[in-house]
């Protein structure tokens, strides 16, 4: 998929180090417990390309050409943990520091949105969804407007406890974003 100036596309065996890189990125991962190894980030580039397999849809690599090429990953991942409102098609997205305040987040969920909405028979592919959601940790604001700009809403009522987190870990209370098929 293209936008404006991004290219969404599979991932390349090159991207794995700059993928590694931003999940080693302290500050790029200051809303998940850890940064990730170089190990766990080959391996959750492996678990990407997986469900793309599976789907035909994913975390698509985005390309920014006047950021120096890959920046990250938006796009689409099935969540499955115990939790009232799964299993869920979640839009998600991680960039590196340097692709930042560039307007990127929202202009490639813009097209992962319209992709997960538009009928699996479309020419342009789609997932055939009704509603996708997105979740993040409470305190994780730039994330929760990138949410808004692309039209989700969170209902309080919906907020809850990441189960992969101790109930006492500071980044276990998460918020619940939503939107539904115009």
């Amino acid at each position: 998929m293209t936008t404006a100036r991004l290219v969404l596309r599979r991932w390349h065996d090159e991207d794995r180090v700059p993928f590694a890189a931003l999940n080693a990125d302290p500050e790029v991962m200051r809303f998940f417990p850890r940064p990730l190894t170089r190990a766990e980030s080959d391996e959750f580039a492996d678990r990407i390309e997986a469900a793309f397999d599976e789907h035909g849809y994913g975390l698509w690599a985005v390309d920014a050409a006047e950021a120096g090429g890959f920046v990250g990953f938006v796009g689409l991942a099935w969540q499955r943990f115990p939790a009232h409102f799964t299993p869920a098609l979640e839009i998600g997205w991680r960039l590196a520091r340097h692709a930042w305040g560039r307007g990127y987040a929202t202009e490639a969920a813009v097209a992962a949105r319209d992709f997960a909405f538009r009928p699996v028979a479309d020419p342009a592919g789609g997932a055939g969804m009704d509603e996708i959601v997105s979740i993040t940790t409470r305190t994780n604001e730039p994330s929760q407007a990138v949410m808004r700009r692309i039209g989700m809403t969170r209902d309080p009522a919906d907020d809850f406890l990441h189960p992969s987190l101790a109930p006492d870990h500071p980044l276990a209370p998460h918020v619940l974003h939503r939107l539904r098929r115009a």
